[in-house]
């Protein structure tokens, strides 16, 4: 490479921070060599040291045999998961980061750090960081602006320790519960799920960490709720159901990053849709960030699709269709694809293509503006410590985080079903019977990092405090005697059922804690590749609890699970019921709360609790045919529906209005109502405004969500909410598969739930049916005043 005036001249561009990122792209890209172009296009899989020394690439079966030594002279792209791999002292992750830039840096001949990113479904997944509750939780928080918090929390927390993008949120829409990866999503309807992972990404791009939506799209759907299965869905469903909460986080969100998801739509698998990330992704819809591969999607092109004749060809389609960066390792994006591109076989515009993208964002994040775009904040000053000198410096799960933690947790668990049980009134005894109650992991999902590494590496602990249902009770309930018996393991066959139920005929009240085990890949009842066949509780645990109410002891189904399943005759005759999704390591603590009366339950279902384990799949947004009808002898119907939920303080509604009966095509209606607290405590209630259309060109679901408000009342406390509806939230898409606001009567109800419709009002939408596009309103205007 010669090192003339004008090598310098470019050199010294893509260096200066005072010029426009397009400029600095343009000059390095002129700058870099092939080999040196591609390297930027991958990742390589890492794990931190303890000692604090340079990281080791991981190797597996889908990952190329690298060494460091061979890699560092190109330069790199991103280095996957440095904290997320093995157990690891943060401020050592910190060190042994930082050297491995260096090397990086002083061994590349341009010196471009790498793009370090983790995993962060539930918190930052790294050894000693705080476990908030999983996605599912956040649905049922009903609470955007909480999430948001959070989402800031996580990011910060992994900024600081050298982390530049997180694998975060899923905005998968639920469409078949018996999927593995349900509590890794926010729910079964798009619009809360697009309002909450608005959230969540808004927080965690706020302290500067790239968040990656995922997964782009339809993985959810996916042919008997099994992991990485084909979908068999057509083109309105994806764009009415599962597109519409990607779009809400393009537009609102400031979102940097998308990933692909493993499936295919109708044949095409998504890393190969060039429709799909490039036509409307990036054509339509304005992403500028980049996209990158889940975890080996490119190289399943081959494996898994069959779509792609080798690695070259799948790397030449994922580029195509617009996949910018392979993760974790670079199996098609490697050697073969530089020869395949020098030959003429994928032409190096696509590599530009992707490349300016990648640059791009490194230059946004800092890491072309020297040392101090790559440091870890929290090694600023001490870039030249050992990890045994900054070893315990570094506090991942701070008070103020658990505090984040029990709002959340205390705000997600649900109450289903009290006969007047609940608040126990200082019970004296009370057994705890099940396989969940004194496990510390029953609060975890399968992307937390106690379970996801920490199970592999038990010399090192948990690296943070994950009291039980059982210490939490004894904590909440001091005075008690607390017996405790599990019956029954999560998933197996045992049935120690006599002890058990001794202790429950012995007490005065009885608290069954069913539900599952996270895992991965069949390791667990819920989580990635763990699905069900149908929805009975795992193993012998509904026997357990029909026993349990057999005894005539008030009994309290209590579920810790990462999915809803039936529960038999329990949904009548147990004296209440409380379900949590996997609500963190404050979540035992809350569901205690909840018991005793302390918290006064305010979460709402994000998912129905199936009535019947068979009937699936099976979501609110259903069709006619889709719900109970008389030609079928299978009753779909819920046993507690979407956005159902109780609590300790009575709601008054009253009073529903509607500002106008006509809503023009282009225009809004107001729709309010009245909400009282009539009981003696403080409590949220959680107005929902649901959409039904009799009539229309196509077949619409029965009931869609469009609008919601979480309205924390004082006890007496009056207010009057209102909707300010748009037309557009109306809209559909229609028989030529565009988007349309549609002539017609509509009925807007305000709903406890999805089943429990308080009051309608009937508009008629006026006016020629208009087309809408990805310019539409997304959201209602929603105000609470006092009533006056």
């Amino acid at each position: 490479m010669t090192t003339d005036a004008s090598t310098e001249a470019a050199t010294d561009a893509w260096r200066d921070a005072a010029l426009p990122v397009d400029r600095r792209v343009d000059a390095l890209v002129t700058e870099l060599t092939l080999e040196e172009k591609i390297a930027q296009l991958y990742g390589i899989w890492i794990a931190a040291s303890n000692d604090g020394a340079e990281v080791a690439p991981n190797q597996n079966e889908m990952t190329e045999d690298v060494d460091l030594a061979d890699i560092a002279p190109l330069g790199l792209g991103q280095l996957t998961r440095t904290y997320g791999t093995v157990p690891v002292d943060p401020a050592a992750g910190a060190v042994s980061l930082l050297r491995t830039q260096q090397r990086i840096v002083s061994e590349s001949r341009l010196g471009i750090p790498a793009l370090a990113h983790e995993e962060c479904l539930a918190g930052f997944a790294a050894w000693g960081a705080t476990a908030y509750p999983v996605p599912l939780s956040w649905g049922a928080t009903w609470s955007p602006d909480l999430v948001e918090r959070m989402g800031a929390r996580i990011g910060a927390d992994m900024r600081k320790m050298g982390v530049h993008q997180g694998l975060a949120p899923v905005l998968d829409v639920v469409r078949d519960a018996r999927w593995g990866r349900v509590e890794e999503t926010i729910g079964e309807d798009p619009y809360l799920v697009g309002t909450t992972a608005t959230a969540y990404i808004r927080g965690l791009e706020s302290a500067g960490v790239v968040a990656t939506l995922k997964h782009f799209a339809g993985y959810s759907a996916s042919k008997a709720g099994r992991n990485l299965a084909p979908v068999s869905m057509g083109r309105r469903e994806l764009a009415d159901v599962i597109l519409p909460p990607f779009e809400m986080a393009i537009r609102e969100s400031g979102v940097r990053s998308v990933m692909n998801s493993y499936t295919d739509i109708d044949g095409v698998p998504s890393a190969a849709d060039e429709s799909l990330l490039t036509g409307l992704l990036r054509d339509t819809w304005g992403f500028e960030g980049t996209v990158v591969a889940d975890y080996f999607a490119i190289a399943f092109l081959v494996t898994q699709h069959g779509t792609a004749a080798d690695w070259t060809d799948a790397a030449h389609q994922a580029l195509k269709a617009g996949i910018d960066v392979e993760l974790p390792g670079r199996k098609t994006f490697g050697p073969d694809l530089v020869a395949a591109v020098r030959d003429g076989v994928v032409p190096e515009a696509l590599i530009d293509r992707a490349l300016r993208r990648v640059l791009a964002q490194k230059i946004e994040l800092g890491l072309l503006d020297g040392e101090s775009g790559y440091v870890p904040p929290v090694l600023q000053g001490r870039e030249g410590a050992t990890a045994d000198e900054v070893r315990g410096s570094v506090d991942l799960d701070p008070a103020e985080n658990r505090e984040l933690a029990r709002e959340l947790a205390e705000r997600a668990i649900v109450l289903l079903r009290n006969d007047g049980t609940l608040p126990l009134r200082s019970p004296k005894r009370i057994a705890l019977v099940g396989p969940n109650g004194d496990d510390p992991y029953a609060v975890l999902g399968c992307y937390s990092f106690p379970l996801h590494v920490g199970i592999h590496h038990p010399e090192f602990g948990d690296g943070i405090e994950l009291p039980t249902l059982l210490e939490s009770l004894r904590a909440e309930f001091p005075d008690a005697e607390i017996t405790y018996v599990q019956g029954t393991s999560v998933d197996g066959g045992e049935r120690d059922f006599d002890e058990a139920l001794d202790a429950v005929r012995a007490a005065d009240v009885a608290i069954v804690a069913l539900g599952d085990r996270a895992g991965l890949f069949g390791r667990g009842t819920s989580g990635e590749g763990c699905d069900a066949a149908d929805l009975s509780l795992p193993g012998a645990q509904q026997d357990l609890l029909e026993a349990v109410i057999g005894t005539g002891t008030p009994t309290i189904a209590t579920l810790l699970s990462g999915r809803p399943y039936a529960l038999g005759s329990a949904v009548d005759r147990a004296a209440a019921i409380v379900a949590a999704f996997f609500a963190g390591e404050e979540g035992t603590p809350a569901i205690a709360g909840v018991l005793s009366g302390r918290v006064n339950p305010s979460g709402r279902l994000p998912v129905s609790i199936p009535a019947d384990p068979g009937a699936q799949p099976s979501t609110y947004l259903a069709a006619t045919l889709a719900r109970k009808t008389g030609v079928s002898n299978i009753d779909p119907s819920p046993a507690f529906a979407f956005g159902h939920g109780l609590g300790y303080s009575p709601f008054v509604w009253s009073d529903a209005a509607a500002s106008a009966a006509d809503l023009p095509v282009d225009g809004s209606v107001t729709v309010s109502i009245h909400v009282g607290n009539a009981g003696d405590r403080d409590g949220v209630e959680v107005v929902q405004l649901y959409l039904h259309d009799p009539v229309a060109s196509v077949v619409r679901p029965v009931q869609r969500l469009i609008a919601y408000a979480r309205v924390p009342l004082a006890a007496g406390e009056r207010v009057r909410v209102s909707f300010d509806v748009p037309a557009d939230l109306t809209s559909f898409t229609g028989v030529d598969g565009r988007r349309i606001v549609e002539p017609g009567e509509l009925v807007l109800s305000f709903g406890r739930s999805s089943s429990e419709l308080v009051a309608s009002r009937t508009v008629r939408v006026v006016g020629e049916t208009r087309v809408v596009d990805h310019t539409r309103a997304l959201h209602a205007t929603v105000t609470v005043v006092p009533d006056a």
